[in-house]
């Protein structure tokens, strides 16, 4: 099982320093994409799935209602400056949905059992895979949250999340590791380009 999550860990750092304009670096790189998702197809469990799937499920709850909190909280406290950081979260978000649907569509890279009948997927979502959405969701809202607060307890959770969420489309076997690597760094570099909403 470490041995899993080792390669994992290595392809997505390894995946940030790589262009994807080198061919031959590619067809290695897809091929370590392939074999990091038949290895945690074999390791799964029905309790592993069940939390991962419900981590999936529930990321847009989290993404919405981090901003929907915050506001309602800025209005019952009658405070400014945490009203200003549920507009930055929630732009953050929009921004990267908008970004992420449009990478998606022009890059059109097939979801990876699509690709390889090797790859067996929990579900087999529609659209296409490059980058990970729910990945790029839900580090625009932990980077965003944690901008705005940042405070151990809340930088902590709000990474713990994201990357629970950016593995279990992994484990799902719905997203290839470079997809979820790309969707990490956009998601990330949206709330940062934002900052200027976050109040003084």
């Amino acid at each position: 099982m470490k041995r899993i999550y080792y390669k994992y860990f290595f392809v997505l750092h390894f995946s940030l320093l790589l262009p994807f304009g080198q061919v031959s670096a590619q067809s290695g790189l897809q091929r370590l994409d392939d074999q990091i998702l038949i290895d945690l197809a074999g390791s799964r469990t029905p309790a592993k799935t069940g939390f991962f799937m419900f981590l999936s499920k529930h990321n847009d709850v989290v993404n919405v209602g981090v901003p929907l909190g915050l506001l309602a909280g800025g209005i019952i406290a009658d405070d400014k400056k945490m009203r200003q950081n549920a507009l930055y979260v929630a732009s953050s978000s929009a921004v990267n949905a908008l970004v992420t649907m449009l990478i998606k569509k022009v890059v059109k890279r097939p979801r990876p059992f699509l690709a390889n009948f090797k790859i067996q997927a929990v579900y087999q979502p529609s659209h296409y895979s490059f980058p990970s959405g729910h990945t790029s969701t839900s580090f625009t809202t932990a980077t965003a949250l944690s901008q705005a607060y940042p405070k151990w307890y809340v930088v902590v959770p709000s990474y713990l999340w994201a990357g629970s969420v950016s593995f279990s489309r992994l484990y799902l076997g719905v997203h290839y590791p470079t997809d979820v690597a790309a969707g990490a760094l956009l998601g990330t570099g949206t709330a940062f380009s934002l900052r200027s909403m976050r109040p003084d």
